[in-house]
């Protein structure tokens, strides 16, 4: 290759991201970024369990143990010795993949608690400065509405920025099960907004789940580090690598625990870390939506047994976004291109980049057939 064409392609490179970083940053709009850490590793609390010698074994290492064989080791207990783990650990039996269902509602149930009880407290810590009271306050404040009679907590954990996942529907007994995973500016306190509903994933789940007239059940799961605004974070698949591996755990555990594959739904950013998730999801149906490209240039290359399916709608400002992969920038070829080779979704009567969730919709509808097993 010559000078030239080198040259070219580095132009083209530079362009590519910054107009990616422009359009996967989601709803964030035109706010600055700032790079992100990942949180990655086991639950809180982990240490406390493995250290746990009262059932006379040790417990399944929350970061090593798989999730089917977290599942196997909770049919072995009796419920009296299940519950018992909750009560010791809530944090870790909450967000324990393959942990039975139920016992996670409890845990978190309990973690949410003692948070809301150490928040109030930190927030009339006078040793504290004004900014942590504050902070502390929030905290407070979001798990007082997380406890709130009839919301089911599947996930929940304070650290960072904090992540969530919440139950839309009766997850023990449904026939079909989705999961939402959404992209940028996403989090412990903006995953339930009420402003910019369908761009959230606790939205996009609730529209979902009375769309298919409960008929599934619906994970709302902000549950890995997302992008914050523009920058790095979102030009890059840095933070997508991060949480493919959890979404890939989460979905295992799904499963582990009697749930059937899901359809996992793949909103923005969130469509990079289910591209890198694809060949470890147990999924019946992967869905991109308003997406950046799953860095993957087919859908061979994701090497998943699921269906593949893609949806943009022309308003959506992420399809003027050009579709490389380079020095490490960009996220690959557009998925609702033909040469992608998935099935198209329609979505001519959704707006922008986040209205395909919103009802009345024609991408609405076809979303609550491939969830019900309803699409071709």
């Amino acid at each position: 290759m010559g000078l030239s064409s080198w040259k070219q392609r580095g132009r083209r490179a530079v362009a590519a991201a910054a107009l990616t970083a422009i359009a996967v940053a989601g709803t964030a709009g035109w706010a600055s970024g700032q790079e992100q850490r990942p949180l990655t590793g086991p639950p809180p609390g982990t240490a406390s369990w493995r250290a746990d010698d009262s059932l006379g074994r040790g417990l399944p290492d929350p970061a090593t143990a798989r999730p089917a064989q977290v599942a196997a080791f909770f049919r072995g207990l009796s419920g009296a010795e299940q519950h018992a783990l909750v009560a010791r650990h809530p944090s870790v039996v909450g967000n324990l993949d393959g942990a039975p269902i139920a016992l996670r509602y409890e845990a978190n149930a309990l973690s949410l608690r003692a948070e809301q009880a150490r928040s109030r407290a930190d927030a009339k810590a006078r040793t504290l400065t004004e900014q942590q009271r504050t902070s502390a306050r929030a905290l407070a404040d979001r798990c007082s509405q997380l406890l709130a009679q009839g919301r089911r907590i599947l996930a929940f954990d304070p650290r960072g920025r904090g992540q969530v996942a919440e139950v839309y529907g009766d997850l023990e007994t449904a026939r079909h099960v989705s999961v939402i995973v959404p992209g940028s500016d996403i989090d412990l306190g903006t995953f339930d907004r009420t402003r910019d509903v369908y761009g959230t994933p606790a939205g996009m789940a609730r529209s979902l789940h009375r769309a298919t007239a409960g008929r599934t059940a619906v994970v709302a799961w902000a549950g890995y580090t997302t992008p914050v605004g523009l920058g790095p974070d979102a030009a890059t698949g840095r933070l997508a690598e991060a949480g493919a591996p959890r979404l890939a755990r989460f979905a295992q555990g799904l499963t582990a625990a009697g749930a059937p594959k899901p359809t996992v739904f793949c909103h923005s950013y969130g469509s990079v870390v289910c591209g890198l998730a694809a060949s470890r999801l147990p999924a019946a149906n992967l869905v991109a939506l308003g997406s950046p490209g799953l860095h993957a240039d087919t859908v061979a290359e994701l090497h998943t047994h699921a269906r593949v399916w893609a949806a943009r709608d022309d308003s959506d400002w992420i399809g003027k976004v050009p579709n490389v992969e380079l020095f490490g920038l960009g996220h690959g070829t557009d998925p609702t291109d033909p040469s992608f080779g998935a099935r198209r979704v329609p979505a001519e009567q959704a707006q922008g980049h986040t209205g395909y969730f919103a009802p009345g919709t024609d991408s609405l509808r076809a979303f609550a057939d491939i969830a019900t097993g309803a699409a071709s």
